[in-house]
């Protein structure tokens, strides 16, 4: 839960891709290709073309189908790169790199218009939260053990992380239970400030959360997170 994760390497791998592919059922409906679709192996090569496309797209990067298609032939054919390894990885790197500093930015403009809002209070880490519900009962410590019911979301609306399904969590939903220190750190001091039986809304700022890493495909590089945290039980 929370563990942070290494993401753009595995695009500058293509055989990680390409294992990937394989093994990836598409799920998602695209209109009938210009191809023959008819054989066994037709099939199979449009399949893995449709899933490596899927992943890049996944990742945000803006790169081109045909060159794209132009590289997977001349491999295939056992031809040598047209472009040094090196170059595609720095290529890559510059890539991840304009899209990480967009995202920051668009995250400062997020937060900067957030903490305006009614209701949003900042800390001086720049956690901002929303008092969903107070609650009455004890305040965790950096030394507490605590039991949550939770639901993190990117600025999109992607859920990423649930312990719940419904709306709001149910005697049928199981709650997590972890250390106050074992989690992301945004997630370390709002429990420090909440209740036991509050429900507290997270802007996390990607700073407090996993930073330039991100946390595998979910969870890109920059992200601010929002989670809905219920404090239902702490003890030492």
């Amino acid at each position: 839960m929370f563990r942070p994760a290494l993401r753009f390497a595995r695009l500058a791998a293509a055989p990680l891709i390409l294992l990937s592919a394989l093994t990836v059922v598409g799920d998602e409906k695209a209109e009938k290709p210009a191809v023959k679709l008819e054989t066994t192996k037709e099939k199979a090569s449009y399949g893995i073309g449709f899933n490596i496309g899927s992943s890049i797209r996944r990742e945000g990067l803006d790169l081109d189908a045909q060159t794209i298609a132009a590289g997977i032939a001349a491999a295939l054919k056992g031809e040598p790169s047209a472009v040094p390894a090196e170059e595609v990885q720095a290529a890559i790197e510059e890539m991840a790199k304009a899209k990480s500093s967009a995202k920051l930015e668009a995250n400062k403009k997020f937060l900067e218009e957030n903490k305006a809002k009614k209701g949003v209070k900042t800390t001086k880490s720049g956690l901002q939260y929303m008092v969903i519900k107070e609650g009455d009962g004890a305040v965790p410590t950096a030394k507490s053990t605590v039991k949550t019911h939770y639901r993190g979301k990117l600025l999109n609306g992607t859920v990423f992380d649930e312990s719940y399904k419904g709306e709001a969590p149910a005697e049928t939903d199981e709650a997590v239970e972890f250390g106050v220190t074992q989690v992301i750190k945004g997630w370390t001091e709002a429990l420090q400030l909440m209740k036991t039986g509050s429900h507290y809304r997270l802007f996390i700022p990607s700073e407090l959360a996993y930073g330039e890493r991100g946390a595998g495909g979910a969870i890109g590089p920059n992200e601010v997170l929002i989670f809905e945290i219920h404090l239902l039980e702490s003890k030492d």
